[in-house]
């Protein structure tokens, strides 16, 4: 807000107090306003700008426009300013020059070349800053830097002990914004003097508000700019005692790599089909996704939450048939498989293995205490110890062969765990000691050990395909012509589940005798089926609610997730050169590639280009390296003189299947860091998106702008 009159060498506040009165929002009373008191500078100003930056003292005015009402003075509606101490000038905006030179002007034109200016750099020059605007948009400014600021380095605005009643207490932003006061910053410095205090709460949340709104549109913009794109989601979290699920989109950019961003948190509360219509709504409406041009999705989710997925995936493609179910690279396909079934043996053995990786990774002494533990178990395999050893100082629990792993060191899981809860030289904390009980109970349960066998003897025969499918190039194409050998594998087990859990059962048994665990049937299925439980036999229990029910969800999920058109574009990666010159066929595989004939530049020169492709890259020339991988491909010269193939790679390398190279894989890494090193407490959806997105890029004038408009009358009420 102005605290001075517009009018040039008005000397009111100086000699005398003057009321001051805002400039009217009528146009036509403005304009009036803006031509009697001689500012050519605010020609061009709205009368709502003007409304809200400018002000006329009560000298300019006759005394009978101005109505004293007690301490305050109040202008008439048709009030005109008429009292002026300066001289009149033109009112057409021109300012006729003085004929006359002075000394300065002389000598300056003597003593060097007059340069013609271009129009627009004249009226540049001839319109005068805007003080009171310019001040509170640096203002703005400042406070947006400051909220970049810890953004970037995931440092929470508020601090612990803040409050309501407090406003922002002293907090990290407010400790900053009194850095930048001290450092200098005389126009956050003034604000504080005016009103003690920079920044309130409430304009905390609207400045969070803006920039997040500001980065959707970047976003946005960035993948439209790239075409089509693939929707991703990762594991429910939980803000603020609210579930979220986490959202991702995947393109390749225009320098023909394929990227990831994350877009942001979805509410997920609600059920069926009105949560799956609230999320697809707030996609397009809130983010604004184009998604008629989403042509893939892929999720990883928990048992618990996996059928509002399912209903959400169903409904996007529903909607948008184009957007192809399959699965995310993120995630090994066992480890994926085993996270969406909702069987309690199941969950029991993904949450114990969840709490094994956090347990160990604590200190490098327990990683040290369960190798000794591998050592015991293992006295006379002097090459399994190592391996074992080497395996275990990775994150073996999300490896494709997890599940193997974990029977195979199973004992010396349970004997280390126990060691350490033991605590007999008093070597672990309190908490440590806790955690290895909470494990040892589950290791100790039958249920979790009958699960893990099942678990390690399907999974086995899905391992190999999985790891294949997620890995290179010329191993994903062969992944996508085996499923079915997978499949008919899987079936025979179905068929002949009988003989497959006797042997499955016989393992568990064994392995719980020598680990000292009670065969039994668990207790929660025993106090509900209270009449049933003398009959049931623990071999029948575990058949029908275990072996069956995971075999059964393994073939309908891969089913499910590697449907034709899925398996087309892996196949694509036959266009890879290195994948041409191993296969050495004579044709090009036309039919996968046609999945894609409605999304290319000329489908009616597919099959000409494509043999041209196949014919550059067939021949290997001595010595002669041939790109390998779907991002060696796209970065090739030549691909640009192949449009459809290069339509077609760009599409291949939004499949969320494939694996991105590391330096394309950001995103996800910040989520993972974001959400482990952020206390709960201070997780927020919006600074969450500041802190994942902070290399986005927003225009911070622009920012400022968008601000402005959207809470017009903040500057007067700050």
């Amino acid at each position: 807000m102005q605290s001075r009159c517009a009018v040039p060498n008005c000397t009111s506040g100086k000699s005398d107090t003057q009321p001051l009165f805002r400039f009217p929002q009528d146009p036509e009373r403005s304009k009036k306003w803006v031509e009697k008191c001689q500012r050519q500078d605010l020609k061009d100003s709205s009368p709502d700008q003007l409304y809200r930056y400018y002000r006329l003292c009560g000298k300019h005015f006759e005394t009978s426009l101005i109505h004293i009402d007690g301490q305050s003075a109040v202008l008439k509606d048709d009030a005109i300013p008429t009292i002026f101490d300066v001289p009149s000038q033109p009112q057409n905006g021109q300012v006729k020059r003085s004929k006359e030179t002075t000394k300065d002007d002389e000598t300056e034109s003597k003593g060097r070349k007059k340069i013609k200016k271009s129009p627009a750099e004249t009226a540049k020059e001839d319109v005068q800053v805007l003080p009171e605007e310019e001040e509170y948009k640096e203002y703005l400014k400042s406070l947006f830097e400051v909220l970049v600021l810890l953004g970037e380095q995931s440092i929470p605005p508020t601090g612990p002990g803040d409050s309501k009643e407090d406003g922002l207490g002293s907090n990290n932003f407010q400790a900053l914004l009194e850095y930048r006061m001290n450092r200098g910053d005389e126009v956050l410095k003034k604000r504080y003097d005016v009103n003690k205090e920079c920044c309130s709460s409430v304009r905390l949340n609207q400045l969070i508000e803006v920039w997040e709104k500001c980065i959707y549109s970047k976003l946005v913009e960035e993948v439209k700019q790239n075409g089509f794109f693939s929707l991703l989601t990762d594991d429910l979290v939980k803000i603020s005692g609210e579930w979220y699920l986490p959202a991702f989109v995947r393109y390749v950019d225009q320098s023909n790599c394929p990227r990831e961003r994350f877009v942001g948190f979805l509410s997920f509360e609600g059920d069926g089909d009105a949560l799956a219509e609230k999320l697809l709504s707030e996609m397009t409406d809130r983010w604004g996704l184009d998604m008629e041009q989403c042509r893939g999705q892929a999720h990883s989710c928990s048992g618990t939450h996996f059928s509002k997925i399912k209903t959400f995936a169903a409904k996007l493609m529903e909607r948008y048939p184009k957007a192809v179910l399959t699965l995310r690279s993120t995630c090994a396909l066992n480890v994926s498989l085993a996270k969406g079934m909702a069987l309690s043996g199941v969950q029991l053995v993904m949450s114990t293995l969840k709490k094994i990786e956090s347990f160990f990774s604590q200190s490098p002494l327990l990683q040290l205490e369960l190798e000794h533990a591998i050592s015991i178990f293992f006295p006379d395999k002097e090459e399994k110890v190592k391996e074992l050893k080497e395996i275990c100082q990775t994150s073996w629990t999300s490896r494709h062969d997890a599940f193997e792993v974990a029977v195979e060191i199973l004992e010396a899981l349970l004997l280390c765990v126990d060691s350490v809860h033991d605590n007999e030289d008093m070597r672990w904390n309190d908490q440590v000691t806790h955690n290895a009980l909470e494990i040892s109970k589950a290791l100790a349960d039958f249920e979790f050990v009958m699960a893990l066998v099942v678990l390690k003897n399907t999974m086995t025969l899905t391992r190999a395909f999985g790891k294949n499918v997620q890995g290179k190039a010329t191993d994903a194409h062969f992944a996508a012509t085996s499923l079915k050998a997978v499949l008919h594998s899987l079936k025979e087990v179905a068929d002949n589940t009988d003989v497959y859990h006797e042997f499955w059962n016989d393992e568990a048994v064994n392995l719980a005798t020598a680990m000292e665990i009670p065969v039994k049937v668990p207790r929660s299925f025993l106090r509900k089926h209270q009449s049933e439980s003398g009959a049931i036999r623990p071999e029948t229990y575990y058949k029908d609610h275990l072996t069956v029910p995971v075999v059964n969800h393994i073939i309908k999920e891969l089913n499910e997730l590697f449907c034709e058109d899925h398996l087309k574009a892996l196949r694509c990666l036959s266009l890879v050169p290195a994948v041409i010159e191993q296969h050495k066929s004579t044709e090009p595989e036309e039919e996968s590639v046609q999945v894609f004939k409605n999304d290319i530049p000329n489908a009616g020169t597919l099959s000409a280009e494509l043999h041209c492709w196949w014919v550059k890259w067939s021949k290997k020339g001595k010595g002669e390296t041939l790109p390998s991988s779907l991002q060696e491909t796209l970065q090739l010269a030549d691909v640009k003189f192949f449009p459809n193939m290069l339509a077609v790679l760009r599409l291949i390398g939004i499949v969320p299947t494939l694996a991105l190279e590391d330096s394309c894989n950001v995103a996800y890494k910040r989520f993972q860091m974001y959400m482990e090193n952020t206390p709960d407490k201070f997780k927020s959806t919006s600074l969450a998106l500041l802190n994942l997105n902070y290399d986005v890029g927003c225009d911070l004038d622009a920012v400022v702008e968008i601000y402005m408009k959207t809470y017009p009358d903040q500057e007067e009420v700050s």
